[in-house]
């Protein structure tokens, strides 16, 4: 088993890595997803945000009202706080019985694990869980006018994002590996399939699909 941390800023281009890892036969854990999945009704964590945070956190059907709790942790850290210490060790559980799984399905699998704040988050998966910390990275600049040109954000909001993220200096300053992906889709796509190279050859799995 091969475990890859994969992280880069708000339109720096990892989806686009972490899909081509994918076609090549990577195992692709997604932390957006999970912690999406934690708090689905029925689920321990839904039931202690809904006793943290009260009732009006909840739809009628029963679902996370993720607009209202939104509105109850922003700007306020100490709530944010509590938040993150429901929701990230439930992330964390589930993500290793998923790495647990997949382990036990092909003991030389290559598992990405795409974490979009690796660099934000202390209570997520640490260093010594990953064999390779792979970032993605396009400069500010770059993510600011594909926000803009490409997801159709406004410049305000565009920035606001960018600026609740990590700094690119310390994501960098997490990576084994670093993807350029300033330049054209078909470069990043190059860069990503030369790391599968890398990875495969490590794993003892087959070569590029």
């Amino acid at each position: 088993m091969h475990l890859i941390g994969l992280t880069g800023g708000i339109a720096a281009g990892k989806s686009v890595v972490a899909a081509r890892l994918a076609e090549h036969g990577a195992v692709l854990i997604d932390a957006d997803v999970l912690a999406r999945a934690v708090v689905e009704p029925g689920t321990p964590a839904l039931s202690r945000i809904a006793e943290e945070f009260g009732p009006g956190v909840l739809r009628v059907d029963g679902s996370l009202d993720r607009a209202a709790l939104g509105a109850v942790v922003f700007n306020d850290p100490e709530r944010l706080a509590a938040l993150n210490g429901i929701v990230h060790p439930a992330v964390r559980e589930l993500g290793s019985r998923l790495i647990a799984e997949a382990t036990a399905a092909d003991p030389d699998a290559v598992i990405v694990y795409d974490i979009p704040l690796l660099a934000e988050s202390p209570t997520g998966p640490r260093r010594p869980d990953f064999d390779l910390i792979v970032v993605v990275h396009a400069d500010r600049e770059t993510r600011l006018r594909r926000l803009v040109e490409l997801r159709g954000l406004s410049v305000e909001n565009a920035t606001r994002r960018l600026d609740a993220q990590a700094t690119d200096e310390e994501r960098l300053a997490i990576a084994d590996v670093v993807i350029d992906a300033n330049g054209p889709i078909e470069e990043t796509l190059r860069q990503a399939d030369r790391l599968w190279e890398r990875l495969s050859s490590a794993s003892g799995v087959g070569g590029p699909a």
